[in-house]
């Protein structure tokens, strides 16, 4: 995802091309003077003033500039047009999911219901981060709304589509940034984690076997997914679109009848969308926008949403290793960010450095599935409190 994105951006920021740029802002950046003239007239402000015009203009205005500067002769930019089909009609985040649903095994989190608790309590980096973007506008060149920090607050999710699909709703200047910390920081997960999950476990707790899972049966499976997507419509509505895709998939899946439809979702689809996903991403990262004390800002927070977020995990695991009498080794609660599967990986790569016969891998991956499920259930409530 980090590549397309890295492309992406340095095609944004071609000098003149404006392969990043809507009709209107070529004709603003590059039009002749007449054409800025009659733009301008259309604004009802003078020419020196059309930028600052446009920002603020409603949405029949803006339909009005860009049908104007389609009749002058302008047109979307590539990379523009990438964004505004995939990322901010929606559908690259949701179609990323539904592939994501079809490569997931949801057996570990049905096997153990319990570790839910562990998905759920490692969201708690999405509300602290959301107070601490706001606490940073009290910092002289910061100047975040209640959206901005809505959508940077996501990061703590560890769920990339997740982001990209918040930040597109909520703060769109913010996405290259916000998207950028969020790769970046789930790509360093098996750096973040160990060191917290060891300062906040004894020797004891990751030296703890877990009993097996026992076997799930194809009805649990396929009954999984319909019933998620009620509760999710009955209580919040606003997640239905990610964890309705997220089911959809994992149905695909689940179901045996469409092996067909359910490879294209897990191979063909996924990775022409996070192609196209990642190009229009770095279409976001243009200099004037990327280059800025905010950007700082938004990934130090980032960092500390994935290290609140592990942290606050494992402090679950600890609780249900109490309540359990030592059945549940707290490692797995490292696992409730939902960067599947590594976070997974790195609960049962910690576990075997302290017994070689300690596998969590299946077990990790309980509370792994359950934060996709809590990440998207939170941006469901976001998007409803703040968007709405």
């Amino acid at each position: 995802m980090l590549l397309p994105i890295g492309f992406g951006s340095i095609l944004a920021n071609i000098p003149v091309a404006g392969l990043a740029e809507s009709a209107v802002e070529q004709l603003m950046h590059y039009g002749s003077f007449e054409h800025k003239e009659l733009f301008a007239t259309l604004l009802q402000v003078e020419v020196d003033q059309i930028g600052a015009a446009w920002k603020q203009a409603g949405a029949a205005m803006q339909l009005s500039g860009a049908q104007l500067a389609s009749d002058l002769g302008y047109s979307d930019g590539m990379l523009n047009q990438f964004y505004n089909a995939a990322v901010a009609s929606g559908i690259a985040p949701l179609l990323i999911f539904m592939g994501v649903g079809a490569l997931t095994d949801f057996s570990a989190l049905i096997a153990m219901p319990k570790t839910l608790f562990l998905g759920a309590a490692a969201q708690f980096g999405i509300f602290a981060t959301l107070l601490g973007a706001l606490a940073l506008n009290l910092i002289p060149g910061f100047e975040f709304t209640l959206a901005d920090a809505s959508a940077i607050a996501i990061i703590g999710g560890a769920d990339g589509p997740t982001a990209i699909f918040l930040a597109s709703k909520l703060a769109p200047d913010l996405l290259g940034a916000i998207a950028v910390a969020a790769y970046s920081y789930m790509a360093l997960v098996p750096i973040i984690q160990p060191p917290i999950m060891r300062a906040l476990t004894s020797e004891k707790e990751r030296s703890i076997v877990m009993s097996q899972l026992r076997p799930v049966s194809k009805l649990e499976k396929i009954f999984f997914p319909f019933s998620v997507l009620v509760l999710t419509i009955l209580f919040l509505p606003s997640a239905a679109p990610l964890i309705g895709m997220l089911m959809f998939g994992n149905l695909l899946k689940e179901s045996g009848v469409v092996d067909r439809l359910s490879k294209a979702a897990q191979n063909e689809i996924i990775n022409i969308v996070t192609i196209f996903l990642g190009l229009s991403v770095g279409s976001k990262l243009s200099a004037d926008k990327f280059l800025s004390v905010e950007t700082l800002g938004i990934l130090a927070l980032g960092a500390v949403a994935f290290m609140i977020g592990t942290a606050t995990g494992v402090l679950m695991g600890k609780v249900l290793c109490k309540i359990s009498g030592g059945k549940v080794n707290p490692l797995i609660g490292a696992a409730g960010v939902s960067a599947v599967p590594m976070a997974a990986r790195v609960a049962n790569k910690v576990g075997l450095e302290s017994n070689p016969h300690n596998f969590l891998l299946m077990h990790a991956m309980g509370p792994n599935v359950a934060g996709v499920i809590g990440s998207a259930v939170a941006a469901g409530v976001l998007l409803a409190v703040v968007g709405g």
